[in-house]
């Protein structure tokens, strides 16, 4: 039966995942450490722990505000996700996140099969807004979480070709609100962090909303209408995976980046 509540308000801390045992017979660790800036300057921290295999994926992460920023907003939060990896696509299983401030804690569990919904938990429940836009009839099938959308598998075989990492729509439903994230290629580059030091595929991003959302919220219309927002992937080629390295996305209040500091992988 499935459990419903009302609500959830994903962020940026897209940099917050989560990490569960994957049950497969071999999985590399990823450790990544993000700093996360706001007009270049730091604001924040975030860690993602991952473990992944060509055929699965499980992920932990935590992320929070830190120095100056925490004078203003005392916030942090974690997420945890897992599922499998079939045929070239994340097929979720699980997901939660778990948000704090100095108000108030609110935690959003999801459980998930054959990329549908079956239950959902939001606790505390989110107010009803009038004129939030009504979920479609099949907003909660064909798509991936939160979490599961940070995972950008590569088909099964041949090459990893960085095109293939970008020039995709990503359906996303995160307990509330359904809206997808359309990834271009826009070039490759070098990066280096702490336990990297190697190539990235560049994609611009674009959020487009579908349901659940509040059309008229000023900052509704400003994401809708953003082509400020790049992704950076790093290729981690033994799983068939890429990783996001770096986000920028530019906020109504300015320009804010998520990018590794360390982003370390080992075999298990």
């Amino acid at each position: 039966m499935k459990l419903r509540s009302t609500g959830i308000r994903l962020g940026l801390a897209v940099a917050a995942a989560a990490l569960a045992p994957v049950a497969a017979a071999r999985a590399d660790m990823l450790h990544a450490i993000y700093r996360v800036s706001l007009v270049g300057l730091p604001i924040g921290s975030a860690n993602l722990d991952a473990a992944l295999s060509p055929s699965s994926y499980a992920i932990r992460a935590d992320a929070k505000l830190t120095g100056l920023a925490r004078l203003f907003a005392n916030a942090r939060g974690a997420s945890t996700g897992a599922g499998a990896i079939v045929a070239g696509r994340v097929s979720p299983s699980t997901f939660a996140t778990t948000a704090a401030s100095s108000q108030m804690t609110r935690t959003i569990r999801m459980a998930l099969a054959g990329n549908a919904v079956t239950g959902v938990d939001i606790a505390p429940p989110f107010d009803d807004k009038p004129d939030r836009v009504p979920l479609g009839a099949h907003d909660e099938q064909n798509i991936v979480d939160p979490v599961g959308a940070v995972v950008i598998p590569a088909p099964a075989s041949g090459a990893m070709q960085p095109t293939e990492a970008c020039n995709r729509k990503i359906p996303i439903f995160d307990g509330y609100t359904r809206f997808d994230i359309d990834l271009t290629y826009v070039g490759e580059r070098s990066a280096k962090a702490k336990g990297y030091d190697g190539p990235v595929v560049v994609c611009a991003a674009r959020y487009v909303p579908i349901s659940g959302h509040s059309p008229d919220r000023p900052a509704t219309k400003f994401m809708a209408e953003n082509k400020d927002v790049e992704v950076w992937l790093a290729p981690i080629e033994a799983d068939r995976v890429w990783m996001p390295f770096r986000i920028s996305v530019r906020t109504m209040i300015g320009t804010t980046v998520v990018e590794a500091q360390e982003f370390r992988v080992k075999a298990e």
